[in-house]
């Protein structure tokens, strides 16, 4: 069965760009240890804008959608450099901005990360793969410039796992003979409501713990 990549308008990749490089910007603002400047501010919010997406094409060995055209690069600068000078009054709205556009954010490159790899033939499993990755790869290249562990690690964040939910969906749908924009639609649906829900209920995966920790006492005192 032939599957086209879920596709939207090129305004709306614009503005997904857009709002990561938006959120980008306000992230490096929040890191006052490590005495950004404004070149910094633009890098980071380039990466956290395109990033995913420069991830996704690596990983399926297709050229780089981000480098080919102009506007991407374009749009992701301007508004990093916009949500530097208007950081102060942007934190105000940090939540609905971190939380609700991220998540929508994130379930769109999920959906044509998924979409795109089921396209090229990669198998369910590498389809969900590379969704999660078009979906979070941007804030783990922020991470890795940062010097910061992977947030998407860290106990109460969910982002993964929002995001897998998405494209795992999808993936099922499109399997079930659903058409690929109908699915998509949906993928963008699970994910937001997924994250929010995480946000909102506090949902969290336990902490690692030890399954024996009594044996490991009496070898310690051994």
């Amino acid at each position: 069965m032939s599957i086209t990549p879920f596709q939207v308008s090129l305004w709306i990749e614009l503005l997904a760009a857009g709002l990561g490089g938006l959120q980008g910007a306000l992230f490096a603002a929040g890191v006052r240890s490590r005495r950004i400047d404004v070149f910094g501010v633009i890098v980071i919010g380039l990466a956290v804008a395109l990033g995913g997406s420069l991830l996704r094409d690596l990983v399926l060995n297709q050229p780089p959608v981000v480098v080919w055209s102009n506007w991407y690069l374009t749009v992701a600068g301007t508004t990093a450099i916009l949500g530097m000078v208007l950081q102060p009054v942007l934190a105000r709205g940090n939540w609905l901005i971190t939380v609700l556009l991220d998540a929508v954010v994130m379930g769109l490159f999920g959906a044509i990360g998924a979409s795109k790899a089921l396209s090229l033939g990669i198998g369910v499993a590498g389809a969900v793969v590379v969704g999660v990755i078009g979906a979070i790869g941007g804030g783990m290249l922020r991470d890795v410039m940062l010097g910061l562990s992977f947030s998407f690690l860290h106990v109460g964040t969910l982002y993964a796992v929002a995001a897998g939910a998405g494209t795992a969906v999808l993936v099922l749908l499109v399997g079930l003979g659903t058409s690929v924009p109908i699915a998509g639609v949906v993928c963008v649906v699970v994910t937001t409501l997924v994250r929010l829900a995480a946000v909102r209920f506090d949902w969290t995966f336990p902490e690692q713990f030890m399954v024996h920790p009594r044996r490991r006492r009496r070898s310690e005192e051994q």
